[in-house]
């Protein structure tokens, strides 16, 4: 269960070259690279608040998006982990420290690099506050 202090990200696939499934692609590729860092808390899918009338399934997915828990002495390897990882993408990526939260939408590497110091900073920062 989450606790305030966790660090949560969100990571959305938002290419508008690829179609949705090639976006759950994506999300499922990172994911099955996630799960067995010990960096993290808690891995998975992000459940669709809102699912089309007439969903059958017990609940379905939001295309393209993940969320993450991270240990908070772990945030500088999970921050190296990603740059690696999404090196190329077009994402969305919010994360929540301390109850506060930073988003960056991200369509290049110089963008990507910027966007993990910021959140990086912006972790440290609510961390040192604490």
């Amino acid at each position: 269960m989450a606790k305030k202090s966790d660090i949560k990200f969100a990571i959305s696939f938002t290419d508008p070259e690829l179609d949705l499934e090639e976006r759950d692609d994506q999300v499922q590729k990172l994911l099955n690279q996630m799960k067995d860092l010990n960096e993290l808390e808690e891995v998975s899918r992000v459940l669709d608040p809102n699912p089309p009338a007439g969903n059958k399934a017990l609940g379905g997915f939001l295309a393209g998006t993940l969320k993450a828990i991270i240990k908070t002495n772990q945030i500088k390897q999970f921050m190296r982990f990603l740059g690696d990882r999404l090196s190329g993408k077009i994402i969305e990526m919010e994360v929540t420290s301390n109850g506060k939260s930073l988003k960056v939408k991200v369509s290049n590497q110089a963008e990507l690099t910027a966007a993990v110091q910021a959140a990086e900073q912006f972790i440290m920062a609510g961390l040192v506050a604490t």
